[in-house]
């Protein structure tokens, strides 16, 4: 079977089943519930929905602590619930990804109990072991100030057990070839009941060597090209969106050099980076960013995203940029996280201001590779910095002003519904802003239905036009003959920039407004002279006169 690459120009909405909608009313979101969400979900335009775990877990790491990776958690549902929801899914034409947790599993594991309990038992050798405590425990963790050690002592197995994350998620031994055997099983299974695909959680720490010797764990990429072998002989369509926060450098090692490894990375580089320019309204590191993971296979995409449901991780950026971003976006040291990050949705990041939220999308939108947005943030909802950790920014989906903002009609919900402050639900939920024509949530809406109409930005090549000033950020677009233009002002003032299209044909060439009749028109061989508000931004398809024309008319 022949991969269409439809991750190209999808648009592609990230939820967890726990917090979206709970329909049995025990308190906590279920299948049943999502999939009575799904024509929400179709309407405002997304071609792809990416699941966090939602196998059977103890949850004491929101469900990354998996028990079973062949079941459903019995408070979402039963496996029936998942078939008829992905169903629904297919349906609507919505592909579906799902969370492929397999550095590590749960302690609570079938698996781990048998091989701590039995040192001859087959599983002994599916996980990391050492006699002694390793010299460099210490180091590596994770979870900086919350993890102590990346080894823990187990009595009963008498021996030591390797964990990259907390205590209760002792790591996998991926290199072994039965534990990558199951790996393929695992994927095999969630294949036959209807997935699209995979985000792959912790890429560079899954394909890590790993043992009480290994100072310097080296990856073995072609455990990635295995994975990929295996789905385009199971289901043609299906891919890996990987989870790695490497440096640029690398990237290629990742995706492979003829994109045979991973079809689809998250670009941490241009995450961090994007909001280094929105703090310091300065465009250079951004455009440093995209240039330096300009290079990928021509079937390879980049995810781009704002937020998601860890932390900001600023870690790549220099201790200067960071604290300029900690200052600009997260000043408390309890919107801060390991040291390193922000723990803080992007609404509240941005004060709620309209204007810079919109530019914020805009952007993301217009970033080389595939848009991938957080549920919640297509209405600007808001965090609860009382919550331990991440889960601030992983309250319940905010429906409407009933009680539990529709959520559920249980009491006690699986976390606390935003019910305070201008993010509370009573002020930011959907059922207001589907009534409100000129509400964020139906803005969204707006900009995915073009952002999916302008192929170009998943599938041509980018460059970068002067604007004669660092704060206003231009690049275009060209693929198949066609060109489109973005424009973007990082800064609160007004700039008016020249801007020059020097490409033979487009000296007369007419900057066509794909988001208003705001249209550019230049002298015969001048520059395109544009005014751009405060945080404004412009989408234009570079064409001629009759192209408008051709709008008028239908």
């Amino acid at each position: 079977m022949i991969n269409d690459l439809w991750y190209k120009n999808a648009v592609i909405y990230c939820l967890s089943v726990a917090t979206y909608m709970d329909a049995n009313g025990d308190g906590i979101g279920d299948f049943q519930g999502l999939t009575r969400r799904l024509d929400y979900l179709q309407g405002i335009g997304v071609t792809a929905l990416w699941l966090m775990p939602f196998q059977p877990s103890p949850f004491k790491d929101d469900g990354y602590d998996i028990v079973d990776y062949y079941g459903v958690d019995s408070r979402y549902g039963t496996l029936g619930d998942f078939v008829e929801f992905a169903h629904g899914c297919r349906q609507r034409g919505m592909r579906l990804l799902i969370d492929l947790v397999v550095n590590h599993t749960s302690n609570e594991h079938p698996w781990f109990k048998e091989a701590r309990r039995d040192p001859k038992s087959k599983y002994r050798e599916w996980y990391v072991w050492s006699k002694k405590k390793p010299r460099n425990a210490a180091s590596g963790m994770v979870f900086p100030g919350v993890q102590k050690s990346t080894w823990t002592h187990d009595q009963t197995a008498k021996a030591y057990y390797f964990h990259r994350f907390y205590d209760f998620q002792p790591d996998l031994n991926t290199a072994n070839p039965k534990v990558q055997a199951e790996i393929l099983k695992i994927m095999g299974f969630w294949l036959q009941l209807g997935v699209s695909g995979f985000r792959m959680d912790a890429v560079p720490f899954v394909i890590a060597e790993k043992g009480p010797e290994i100072a310097r764990p080296k990856e073995q990429y072609e455990m990635l090209r295995g994975f990929t072998q295996f789905l385009n002989w199971r289901e043609g369509e299906a891919i890996i969106l990987g989870e790695a926060n490497v440096l640029p450098d690398t990237d290629m090692e990742y995706f492979g050099g003829a994109g045979e490894r991973l079809q689809m990375m998250f670009n941490f580089e241009v995450n961090q980076n994007l909001f280094l320019a929105l703090a310091t309204s300065d465009s250079r590191p951004l455009v440093k960013a995209m240039r330096a993971t300009k290079s990928r296979p021509a079937t390879a995409q980049w995810g781009q995203f704002l937020r998601n449901h860890d932390e900001l991780d600023l870690g790549r950026l220099n201790e200067a940029d960071r604290e300029t971003v900690f200052a600009a976006f997260g000043a408390d040291l309890d919107m801060q996280l390991y040291g390193r990050g922000i723990r803080r949705r992007l609404a509240p990041m941005l004060q709620g201001d309209r204007r810079r939220l919109e530019l914020a999308y805009s952007l993301m939108m217009t970033l080389p590779g595939t848009p991938v947005i957080r549920y919640g943030d297509e209405i600007g909802m808001g965090d609860d910095l009382h919550l331990p950790e991440r889960n601030c920014a992983r309250t319940p989906m905010q429906w409407s002003t009933e009680p539990h903002a529709g959520f559920t009609k249980n009491d006690k919900p699986i976390l606390p519904t935003i019910s305070v402050g201008p993010y509370g639900f009573q002020h930011v939920n959907v059922a207001a802003q589907r009534r409100d024509p000129n509400s964020l949530l139906n803005w969204m809406e707006r900009t995915i239905r073009m952002r999916k109409e302008v192929p170009e930005i998943g599938w041509g090549d980018f460059s970068f036009i002067s604007t004669g000033t660092p704060q206003v950020l231009a690049m275009r677009y060209d693929w198949r003959n066609n060109s489109v233009l973005f424009v973007h002002n990082l800064s609160s003032e007004p700039r008016e920039v020249r801007l020059a299209l020097k490409r033979e044909g487009e000296a007369d060439c007419i900057l066509a407004n794909l988001l208003s009749d705001d249209h550019s028109r230049a002298e015969k061989g001048a520059p395109h002279h544009i005014l751009v508000e405060p945080y404004g931004y412009r989408w234009y398809r570079v064409c001629g006169l009759d192209y408008l024309l051709k709008r008028s008319d239908t």
